[in-house]
């Protein structure tokens, strides 16, 4: 695969970097950190690149972790769903086959 370069020219540091990833990919990247970048320098009112970039980077990895904790949280309450629903399926079989079971009330 093609190395493709990405020129980042931000809160007054430029960087290239060459990476595997295609350059659309890499230009939404960029353009997620600089809106993210702009948004940490409006509310936190910080002018250091560097306590900007840190907590840009530290309310990025804040924002992964809550993503992922909420996908974990639908997966493990969808296979519990299952495994509920397959419990109840086989007690009615084996109700269903047992003639002397009778609903109690």
């Amino acid at each position: 695969m093609a190395k493709n370069t990405l020129r980042i020219d931000i809160l007054g540091t430029v960087i290239t970097i060459s990476t595997d990833e295609e350059q659309g990919y890499l230009d939404k990247l960029l353009d997620k950190y600089r809106a993210a970048v702009e948004n940490v320098e409006k509310i936190s009112g910080l002018n250091d690149p560097l306590k900007i970039a840190i907590l840009t980077g530290f309310l990025l990895c804040d924002d992964l972790d809550k993503k992922a904790s909420s996908k974990e949280n639908k997966f493990e309450k969808g296979k519990a769903e299952q495994l509920t629903l397959g419990m109840i399926s086989r007690i009615d079989e084996v109700l269903a086959e047992e003639p002397d079971c009778r609903e109690y009330s």
